[in-house]
């Protein structure tokens, strides 16, 4: 689910990184709420397209907004200047803060264990869907566009962090099948969630698969990816529904995590990989396009260290002050009330990080994923009836607007390499993106 860390992109000039400094810290976080509020102000706006709708949610403004304002940096005045520097800074808030919405999630997951369980066997088969719908409509389409042994790497999965390493250890990132899943990878990060939030509400507008087999369909994996399709697809559903579709997808979530890693190592890559073998020489030759040259993608890059507990705990604050302003802003909820939620979940993401640096090896995602479910069954725990009020008031598209105005300033460093990539395997890894959550609802909706 820590689906956005900044490993790929150029690493920031040492100039660049002089930035991030506690003035540049401040000024960051002080252009994060703008941009919140900007985007919440602008609200939803939908069209007609064909026989479906599309809809646009304040996240994908603040996505945009926060994207085209890093993009612009010699161009902005500099007290509201966000640097290269502050935009690699970004990259690391936004792993850190994916927590809180992890929590959120988990929550949920907790208070609605009861219809999930009537989800039944739907939630374990939807999963053959997500690793096999990538390359079911990606990979034909990559071999007809003359896209060589990157295919393998770009239409394998959705290219998130467990998938890089997988090809990192099977191939080396160097690899034609490195650089394809690079390319997912960026993709993913800079357009994934604009792309999966357009399409999935589009397919929820056409009305033909049960809201359910949507959530699950939601559940890419992906925090990000995830958020933005829910969003879409709540938006379309009656509020009452929206916290069991929101639950659904959550643990659809959390299960292509958990099981996805295996699904994807031991199925969907060996499964590609043949497939390429075998179709390669036949689509392959409708395209008289040379092999893709993306080499120097393969050391584009270095691993983002580890931010220190302060840092970390100024996105948590970052989080919570977008949350609260959206929640305010667009759901009309008192700022007390949504700061005493966000207190909590602020308080058992630090708990869990805590134990994280006492225990290295823990999974902290996973841990704090269970610690947060065990908490929303209502009655397990003499303080959970009042955990889960408190957290219901904070409404989970609030969560998403900061949360993709963070990633759209973490990703305008990434532009310069994005689009060295080239229009094929962007429109490739895209449609890797469609089909995983074609795929995943399509499974689905065999069970409703």
């Amino acid at each position: 689910m820590a689906d956005t860390a900044a490993i790929l992109p150029a690493a920031p000039t040492a100039s660049a990184s002089t930035d991030v400094t506690g003035i540049g810290k401040c000024k960051l976080f002080v252009v994060v709420l703008i941009v919140v509020g900007l985007a919440e102000a602008i609200g939803q706006a939908s069209f007609k397209l064909g026989p479906g709708q599309v809809v646009l949610l304040p996240m994908l403004w603040a996505l945009l907004i926060a994207a085209t304002w890093g993009i612009a940096q010699r161009y902005v005045p500099a007290p509201v200047r966000i640097t290269t520097g502050l935009q690699s800074y970004a990259g690391g808030l936004l792993n850190a803060g994916l927590l809180l919405f992890i929590v959120k999630l988990g929550l949920t997951v907790g208070g609605a264990l009861p219809e999930i369980r009537q989800a039944g066997w739907a939630l374990l088969f939807q999963e053959f869907g997500h690793a096999f719908g990538t390359l079911v409509l990606a990979l034909p389409l990559a071999l007809l566009l003359g896209i060589k042994r990157e295919a393998v790497g770009a239409t394998f999965s959705v290219g998130r962090e467990g998938n890089l390493v997988i090809i990192g250890e099977k191939y080396g990132m160097a690899s034609p099948e490195g650089r394809g899943v690079l390319a997912e990878y960026i993709t993913g990060t800079v357009l994934g969630a604009l792309f999966i939030a357009v399409f999935a509400g589009f397919i929820t507008s056409l009305q033909i698969f049960d809201p359910r087999s949507l959530a699950m369909g939601a559940g890419v994996g992906s925090g990000s990816l995830m958020a933005a399709a829910m969003g879409a697809i709540a938006a379309q559903q009656p509020a009452e529904l929206v916290p069991q579709l929101t639950a659904i997808a959550a643990a659809a979530n959390l299960i292509t995590v958990v099981f996805g890693f295996y699904f994807t190592l031991f199925l969907s890559l060996p499964a590609t990989s043949w497939l390429y073998d075998k179709f390669e020489p036949i689509l392959g030759r409708f395209s008289k396009r040379k092999p893709i040259e993306t080499a120097e993608l393969a050391g584009a890059g270095d691993e983002m260290k580890d931010l220190p507990f302060a840092d970390k705990a100024v996105s948590w604050m970052l989080i919570a002050a977008g949350v609260t302003l959206g929640n305010w802003l667009s759901f009309k909820v008192a700022p007390v009330q949504s700061l005493t939620g966000m207190a909590i979940i602020v308080a058992m993401v630090a708990i869990v990080e805590v134990a994280k640096r006492l225990i290295p090896k823990m999974p902290l995602v996973l841990v704090l994923s269970l610690v947060a479910t065990a908490v929303g069954v209502p009655g397990l725990f003499p303080f959970s009836d009042t955990v889960v009020a408190l957290a219901s008031e904070l409404n989970f598209l609030a969560f998403t607007t900061p949360v993709l105005a963070i990633a759209g300033f973490s990703v305008a460093k990434d532009l310069p390499i994005f689009r060295q990539l080239g229009w094929r395997i962007v429109v490739v890894s895209l449609t890797a993106t469609a089909g995983t959550f074609l795929g995943a609802t399509l499974i689905a909706e065999l069970f409703h």
